[in-house]
């Protein structure tokens, strides 16, 4: 038998950078603000020829979607620690669930007449988005979780 073990010693878990992080962050936070400035000024959602008058009725909640990505990143900017990601990451995919219940619910898109029956296809992508939130609502709750039992094991516990 060789002195070699077959159970692997749990490494820690690496992260990138501080400057690659804050590249990430920059990115998301261009191109919310691209979506914010395509939406609501030029072109504008009137321009995008599958989009029905109902539309307006979903922005809201598109826009806050975001405008609440541009703000947690530009705080990951500054502060990143993993447990603000994942607060911050948790109530963005909150906020895309409500928005995608909404989208469904008042289902702004006018494909005319049409073979290919696009509403169907729009709804299982609405189907699959909503359930890749919830998903991504469980792990950030994973993350969370940890992230805050990594940050009480770091502290001294204080008796008093």
């Amino acid at each position: 038998m060789t002195g070699t073990s077959t159970i692997r010693s749990r490494r820690p878990v690496t992260e990138r950078p501080r400057p690659a992080r804050r590249t990430g962050y920059l990115i998301s936070i261009l191109l919310n603000v691209a979506g914010l400035f395509l939406i609501n000024v030029a072109p504008g959602w009137h321009a995008v020829p599958f989009l029905s008058d109902n539309t307006a009725q979903v922005l809201g909640i598109v826009n806050a979607m975001l405008i609440a990505t541009v703000a947690v990143n530009l705080v990951y900017m500054f502060v990143d620690p993993r447990w603000l990601v994942a607060l911050g990451g948790l109530g963005t995919t909150v906020l895309g669930v409500i928005g995608l219940v909404q989208i469904w619910a008042v289902f702004p898109f006018d494909f005319g007449d049409s073979s290919v029956d696009w509403p169907l296809l729009f709804r299982i992508a609405l189907v699959i988005g909503i359930a890749g939130c919830g998903v991504a609502i469980l792990v950030q709750i994973g993350q969370l979780t940890a992230a805050l039992a990594r940050l009480r094991q770091r502290r001294p516990s204080r008796r008093i």
